[in-house]
């Protein structure tokens, strides 16, 4: 592993090479517009919810030639990567980039800290990058809210949600029924 240092006298604008030279480091760090978003690792609950969705994904999308990532780099367009919680895709795994026009669906896990980067900054990213499907996930009063988007033009529309108790069934990218109750 790679440990990069930042040196924040030199800062932006960060382009795609300046980007990957930072290598591996402990926070997620995601390049937009030759800015830098850092965030620190998530929590352990949030890491878990991140596992469990991706263990409920793989069988469908697998079984749909698809591929599921957690974390993965996504280029969106040229100085536009974002690291998605989980993404499906229809690609390889070479390489270390996912291609915005390989990706059938992001899934984004709220975090306190960054509620409005997930609900409002990285939708409208992923929207102007034509990614057809956006699961947000979130802990309100009653426990776990799974929402759907699809995208309808430039913007995503809400298709389906589903609390705890329920059961959000997804058609497209892949055929799944998750239980919001199995996730938490």
């Amino acid at each position: 592993m790679t440990l990069a240092t930042l040196d924040w006298a030199s800062l932006g604008p960060w382009s795609e090479d300046d980007f990957f030279q930072l290598g591996e480091t402990p926070n997620r760090i995601e390049l937009i517009d030759g800015s830098l978003l850092v965030s620190p690792a998530p929590s352990k609950r949030h890491q878990h919810l991140s596992l469990q969705l991706a263990v409920a994904f793989n069988a469908a999308a697998r079984a749909g030639g698809l591929v599921v990532y957690e974390a993965v780099n996504v280029r969106l367009k040229t100085n536009r990567i974002v690291i998605p919680d989980l993404v499906v895709a229809d690609t390889d795994h070479e390489g270390s980039v996912v291609e915005a026009g390989e990706v059938k669906l992001v899934c984004e896990i709220v975090s306190p800290s960054n509620a409005v980067t997930d609900r409002v900054t990285k939708m409208n990213l992923y929207a102007d990058a034509g990614i057809q499907g956006y699961l947000l996930v979130e802990r309100d009063d009653s426990g776990l809210l799974l929402r759907m988007f699809r995208l309808e033009g430039e913007h995503y529309v809400l298709s389906a949600e589903a609390r705890s108790g329920q059961v959000l069934r997804l058609e497209d990218p892949v055929s799944l029924d998750l239980e919001v109750d199995r996730l938490a």
